[in-house]
């Protein structure tokens, strides 16, 4: 009789692979597609460095000087196509006068009068709880952007006649957004402490930022945590026109 090891497998038998087997077959292939990621990912670099988000930081600080560069040109130019235009456009005074309303409206010429700057920063880095209140996490520590949107909405519902953000004025497509601890308006980026400059009657600015309900919830977190809160009134105050683009992406002027 010959031995099992040397009897051929029966006809029509296919060879069926034990669970184990397969088990490991699946794991060597899990770990080979891991590593090829890694390698694809990595290419070359240490993945466990902060090195590629320095990178990305500074290409963020970088795009952002640029942009206030061109800005700054832009802002230029329309001062000498606005010259130019001045000088002999046939309209009537009364035109005219219309056309200045509708540019101080607009936000792209400069505003002037009294008015107040709201500063907000983020807590100092060793910040604890004020006694009563729970151990801070993360994110009561920093300004959001809620924070910023809720004091920007405070003054035009005190009627403000024009508002700036850090050095940049607010027109109706504005958008104040936050990524992290940063600020990006009007493709620039900012770090804290925000500044918020509004014109308009002080009395009223001062009385619609302690009513809104956003910011009274703000101040709970400035008397907790150490948030940074202060508002500073001015006697007179001068605001930028707004200078970038007022091309209109997702609509488009009626009539």
């Amino acid at each position: 009789m010959s031995n099992s090891a040397d009897t051929p497998a029966e006809p029509g038998r296919s060879l069926r692979w034990r669970p184990v087997r397969v088990l490991t077959a699946a794991v060597f292939a899990l770990a080979g597609l891991i590593f090829v990621t890694s390698f694809n990912t990595a290419k070359g670099t240490n993945l466990r460095t902060d090195a590629s988000l320095l990178r990305l930081s500074d290409l963020i600080q970088e795009r952002s000087h640029k942009n206030a560069v061109l800005d700054e040109s832009a802002a230029g130019l329309r001062r000498q196509v606005d010259s130019l235009a001045a000088r002999d456009d046939g309209s009537t005074e009364a035109q005219d006068q219309r056309l200045r309303a509708l540019e101080t409206a607009a936000g792209t010429t400069e505003t002037k009068g009294p008015g107040v700057t709201v500063t907000l920063n983020d807590a100092p880095p060793n910040a604890q709880a004020a006694p009563g209140y729970p151990e801070p996490q993360a994110n009561d520590l920093v300004i959001h952007q809620q924070d910023l949107q809720a004091v920007v909405n405070a003054l035009w519902q005190g009627g403000a006649e024009g508002i700036k953000v850090m050095d940049q004025r607010l027109i109706s497509t504005s958008a104040v957004r936050c990524v992290g601890n940063t600020l990006i308006l009007q493709g620039r980026v900012y770090s804290p402490p925000y500044r918020i400059t509004a014109v308009g009657d002080r009395d009223r600015l001062t009385k619609a930022l302690a009513d809104s309900p956003a910011i009274q919830n703000y101040r709970l977190y400035v008397k907790a945590y150490g948030l940074g809160w202060k508002v500073d009134e001015h006697r007179a105050v001068t605001l930028p026109g707004y200078s970038g683009t007022v091309d209109l992406h997702y609509a488009k002027p009626v009539g």
